[in-house]
């Protein structure tokens, strides 16, 4: 049986600003090895291979803090409320 109901997801505010300081360490971690930080995180959240963060200001260990959807979430919404 198919539910058509919509599901709430939730996450509650302290994530969120983790999930904003993790996305911003990673990020300066690879800019500061030389990759191209956006490439390297949509491959890791794609794939969900670690290997796609530098170990470098242990990025790689504090990305796998949180789960890949609760960066996508984070990402998602930076993006959406910056176009209001």
């Amino acid at each position: 049986m198919v539910n058509n109901e919509t599901m709430m997801f939730k996450v509650d505010k302290e994530k969120l600003n983790s999930a904003h300081e993790i996305l911003t360490l990673v990020y300066n971690a690879l800019k500061e090895k030389g990759y191209n930080p956006i490439n390297q995180i949509v491959g890791y959240i794609l794939s969900g291979d670690p290997t796609y963060i530098t170990s470098h200001d242990n990025a790689r260990s504090i990305i796998r803090r949180l789960e890949r959807d609760e960066l996508l979430e984070e990402i998602v919404r930076f993006y959406l409320e910056e176009k209001k």
